[in-house]
């Protein structure tokens, strides 16, 4: 080298990793500690229950978690709170269960629900016209026994002096008979859109039964207080524990309902599952305890465009089996109780002791604490449902197998997870949502750098209304080292708009599959 040459390479001895290729990054803190939720366990399900199910998210290209769910939602409409389990002489659970299963807009929910309920619509259709002579009996003689009371008013009202105790004592008899007179209501197995008083009625009217079964969540609405501006959840509480509840109408006498037993089964915006978080009393009540919670991933853009077709087959046994039970529980007045093999009782016993010490201040699921309390007795409904689904032809005559217990705490644990989940989004700071829709996107298009304007053009914007709207994200990003902003360039002389803050993101992103 030449001694008048500047040394090109002074200095660079001292240089660091960080001085040439930029400060090394550390490992990123997930955004969701839990990581992956676990899929609906399918295999749970009794044969003809389980390849409808299967099929349907096939066909449909949905997950086969909204399938799944509203399988054993159909299943509890059907039993229509007609059974209960008992577990060793301790407690009884009626087998109704509330079911919300959280999905974006576009993942073909009402297909879903169209598929899955059409028996049991079928089966509401054919006690319409089976009951119909009995309702056209009972309307006649509730007119002959009007007509009847008011001529022996007028007979009483017109009586001589001597006849008028006679007379009206006949019209009084006559005029109780036909107060006393009750015309059945056409039965009805699905409700949808329905407030607290109109879901109250229809439950005395269809000897306390009934399921509401929705691809919306406008029920959360209602239970919030979109008509009466207060929350109106007590008719919800009862229905699912099968507490007695009364119904006050105008010139009747109160009606009371000795063990209501509301179904639901319903699909949601996620947001809605954060936003019922906050209806007032709906945790402390024990409302958002009552529900089994799914947040499945979408499938939108995954899609298998030519899927296999829900087969003949299938959805004939489908109907048939679901259709027949509806029909048959329909007609029962009394309530069949369900009781546990030994060995089934073993397998739930062993459950309730993994619940309980879970359950302890230092335990995984005491930040659920009240969801986790009713955990043992969801599994045991949810073991009933599958036992009446094994055996739809007689399922009341022989206790629950061991085989429906096991089936019944994985689907569980299922539940388990995605409570969890559910939970902690309720909870969770509101940028966590919104980062997660922006590391979602940087993901799918392995992004090394972006300005925070491309980000903005590039996002949603219903979710990023205006450009300011990223910053919570985009800090809770680099809090967690998925992203980093770059120094900003010198600004120039020549003035006009300030460049658009750059990032580059976590080489972790880039090699994202």
């Amino acid at each position: 080298m030449n001694a008048h040459e500047p040394d090109l390479w002074a200095g660079f001895e001292e240089m660091t990793a960080e001085d040439i290729a930029g400060p090394i990054w550390d490992e990123p803190v997930p955004l969701n500690p839990r990581g992956e939720l676990p899929a609906f366990p399918v295999d749970t399900l009794p044969g003809w229950l389980g390849n409808m199910t299967a099929a349907v998210a096939e066909e449909t290209q949905t997950p086969v978690d909204l399938a799944g769910c509203l399988a054993l939602a159909v299943i509890g409409t059907a039993a229509g709170g007609r059974l209960t389990v008992t577990v060793r002489g301790q407690w009884s659970e009626p087998v109704n269960l509330y079911t919300a299963v959280a999905l974006p807009p576009g993942n073909r929910k009402s297909a879903v629900f169209g598929l899955m309920t059409k028996p049991l619509l079928a089966a509401e259709k054919a006690l319409i016209e089976l009951t119909a002579p009995q309702r056209a009996e009972a309307a006649a003689s509730a007119r002959i026994a009007k007509a009847a009371a008011e001529k022996a008013e007028k007979l009483a009202a017109n009586a001589e002096a001597g006849k008028l105790a006679e007379l009206t004592a006949q019209a009084i008899s006559l005029s109780e008979a036909a107060e006393r007179t009750v015309v059945p209501v056409e039965p009805q197995l699905v409700a949808d859109d329905v407030t607290a008083e109109s879901l109250t009625t229809l439950l005395a009217q269809q000897d306390g039964r009934i399921s509401i079964l929705s691809p919306e969540g406008e029920i959360f609405e209602i239970i919030a207080g979109r008509y009466s501006g207060v929350p109106n959840m007590g008719i919800f509480l009862k229905g699912h524990a099968g507490d007695m509840a009364r119904v006050n109408r105008q010139a009747r006498d109160a009606q009371y309902i000795e063990n209501p037993a509301i179904t639901m089964g319903l699909a949601v915006q996620p947001d809605v599952l954060d936003a019922i978080g906050e209806i007032k009393g709906a945790d402390g009540r024990g409302l958002l305890a009552r529900f089994l919670y799914s947040k499945p991933k979408s499938l939108v853009g995954y899609r298998n465009l030519t899927p296999e077709l829900l087969s003949p087959d299938t959805a004939d046994a489908y109907a048939q089996k679901l259709g027949r039970l509806a029909l048959t529980l329909a007609g029962w007045t009394e309530t069949a109780e369900l009781t546990l093999t030994p060995e089934a009782d073993a397998v739930l016993l062993a459950y309730q002791r993994v619940t309980e010490s879970r359950l302890r201040k230092d335990g995984p699921l005491a930040p659920i604490v009240n969801w986790a309390s009713k955990r043992d007795g969801a599994v045991a409904r949810i073991a009933g449902l599958l036992h009446l689904a094994a055996h739809p032809e007689d399922a009341w005559t022989k206790p629950i197998a061991v085989e429906s217990m096991a089936a019944a705490t994985r689907l569980g644990d299922y539940f388990t997870a995605h409570a969890l989940d559910v939970f902690n989004a309720m909870k969770a700071d509101p940028a966590q949502g919104a980062a997660h829709t922006v590391l979602t996107h940087l993901n799918e298009t392995r992004t090394a750098t972006f300005t925070k304007r491309d980000l903005f053009r590039a996002m949603p914007r219903s979710e990023f209304p205006a450009i300011g709207d990223l910053d919570p994200a985009l800090n809770l990003l680099e809090e967690h080292g998925w992203v980093r902003q770059q120094p900003p360039p010198p600004r120039t002389t020549r003035g006009g708009r300030p460049p658009s803050p750059r990032y580059e993101t976590h080489p972790r992103v880039t090699s994202a599959a």
